[in-house]
This record gives C-alpha cells, sequence and structure tokens, in this order.
C-alpha cells in the first residue's frame, strides 16, 4: 500500500472545512425548535389553526436558516476571490425577510398581538438578521478593459481560468501520491496567483491569455487523464512520465508569473509546443 494515501491539501483543504462546518447562521435553525413542542400541542388539543401556524413558522424559519447559511457560503467564496462576481441570489437578504414575515406571522396570528405589535416585532426581527448577518455584497468587481478586451471580457477569462484551476484540484483529490498532491497543489497556488495579478492589472491579459487558454487548460487534460487511468496502471513509468510534465509545468507557471511581475514580454508559443509534444510522447494525454 502507497503511505502516501492518506494526503490531502491541507491548506486549501483546512480552509474549505472551517468554511462548510462555520457556526455561523446555524442558531436560526435552533430559534424555533419551541415551536415544536407547541405543534404537538395543538395536535393532542386539535387546534387545527394552531396546529397550521406553528408548524408553518417552524418550516418558515428553517426555510431562512437554510437561505443565510448558502448566503453566507456565497459571500464566503466572493470575499476569498479577487474575481468572483457578486451572488446572483441576495440569500441573506430572503432569509432576512422570511424571519421578519414568520415572525410577524406567529406574533399576529399565533400569540394574538395586534397587527402593529407584529409590524414592530418584525422590524426587530429583520434589524437582528442584519445586525447578526448583514445583507449580501453588491458591489461587482471591476476590471478595466485593456488591448481591446472589455472588463466583461478579462472578467469571463478569470471566471473560466478559475474553473480549470478548481477542476485540476479536484483531480488532484482522485491521486494517491503525497509528491504528486504536492507538485499539483504548488502549481495551482502559482495559476491562483497569475490570476490575481491580471485582475490587479489588466494590462497583463495580452501577455497571460495563452497561457490562460493553452497552457493551463493543457495542466487540466494531463492530470485529469492521469487521475483517470493512474489506478489501473502498475508500471512506474506513467507516475513517472507524469512527474516530468508537472516539474515542466510548474517551471512555465513560475516563468509566466515572474514575467508578469517584471512587466515584460513573454511569449509561450515554444514552450506550449513542448509541453504538447511530451503529452503526446508520454502517452498521459
Amino acid at each position: 500500500m502507497n503511505p502516501s494515501y492518506g494526503y490531502r491539501k491541507p491548506k486549501r483543504f483546512v480552509q474549505e472545512t472551517l468554511q462548510r462546518y462555520s457556526p455561523r447562521g446555524l442558531l436560526l435553525y435552533f430559534l424555533p425548535m419551541a415551536l415544536i413542542p407547541a405543534t404537538i400541542i395543538g395536535l393532542v388539543k386539535g387546534e387545527v389553526t394552531a396546529v397550521v401556524i406553528n408548524a408553518g413558522g417552524f418550516a418558515g424559519y428553517m426555510l431562512a436558516a437554510w437561505c443565510l447559511r448558502q448566503g453566507l457560503k456565497a459571500e464566503a467564496n466572493y470575499e476569498n476571490s479577487l474575481i468572483a462576481r457578486p451572488p446572483r441570489s441576495p440569500l441573506k437578504l430572503i432569509a432576512a425577510l422570511i424571519t421578519a414575515l414568520t415572525t410577524a406571522l406567529i406574533a399576529w396570528l399565533g400569540v394574538g398581538q395586534t397587527p402593529l405589535m407584529a409590524a414592530i416585532f418584525a422590524g426587530g426581527a429583520l434589524l437582528g438578521m442584519y445586525l447578526s448577518y448583514g445583507f449580501d455584497p453588491k458591489r461587482k468587481q471591476q476590471i478595466v478593459g485593456a488591448h481591446g478586451y472589455s472588463g466583461d471580457e478579462i472578467m469571463q477569462t478569470l471566471e473560466e481560468s478559475a474553473g480549470i484551476i478548481r477542476s485540476i484540484e479536484q483531480a488532484n483529490d482522485q491521486i494517491r501520491n503525497a509528491e504528486l498532491n504536492q507538485r499539483i497543489e504548488r502549481i495551482c497556488a502559482i495559476a491562483d496567483g497569475i490570476l490575481a495579478d491580471i485582475a490587479a492589472d489588466p494590462r497583463d491579459i495580452r501577455r497571460a491569455r495563452k497561457f490562460l487558454t493553452v497552457y493551463l487548460d493543457g495542466a487540466r487534460q494531463v492530470t485529469e487523464g492521469y487521475a483517470r487511468t493512474h489506478r489501473h496502471n502498475q508500471a512506474g513509468e506513467l507516475e513517472q512520465n507524469f512527474r516530468n510534465v508537472l516539474v515542466t509545468i510548474e517551471s512555465v507557471f513560475m516563468e509566466q508569473q515572474q514575467k508578469l511581475l517584471e512587466d515584460d514580454v513573454f511569449d509561450l508559443d515554444v514552450q506550449i509546443e513542448v509541453l504538447n509534444t511530451q503529452l503526446k510522447r508520454e502517452g498521459i494525454r
């Protein structure tokens, strides 16, 4: 058995784990628990109205809690990325509105408060949600056009490239070799850095576009290809070939990033041809 089978990429794994299991927003799941015994009591007494109000209130709060958690995750992804767009759906705002409406209905129909008092309770719930969690980010990260590319075109290129990097990471999760995992992780980190450099200075798009559209996609293809085939191949030649390709990719990625930092023109035609030839020769693609 390979001793590296238990290896996981620590940095990104820890970050995703903390985000997935963050306690933020969980309190909203527990607040409506008092409505469960109220619903049961209503069932025992045969009070249909009470059952509907309490059960509906419970469902409303649960829906609000789910929307809030999804909104918090979307917000975290947005804040942790230099090229992300704001969340498409204002889930945190939706959660706040559902909470406010549910609170008003319970106060009015369930407890017997006047509509005015129910509205005050709703306002308090809405304010509490805002103070506790805020609302969804609306500011679109602006990228200025450069070299004939509009800001939206550059943003789309960066988003597609970020998706390719995430695909490489997913393929890396299927590879059970610590050394190769670390090499791929470094490649992804360098690629993320290149995207951040372009987002900070869109003028780099002209020099990096071929890297993004050809070389980065080549790294994805070779990684996914190896992830699919390495478990069924017992020979060490495939692993060594893949290692050689990763060394080449990492070297070119580092050189590309350095050239961007130096604000120098960098043509990757030769390196791209070398990679394509190497992939075909070593039979990994």
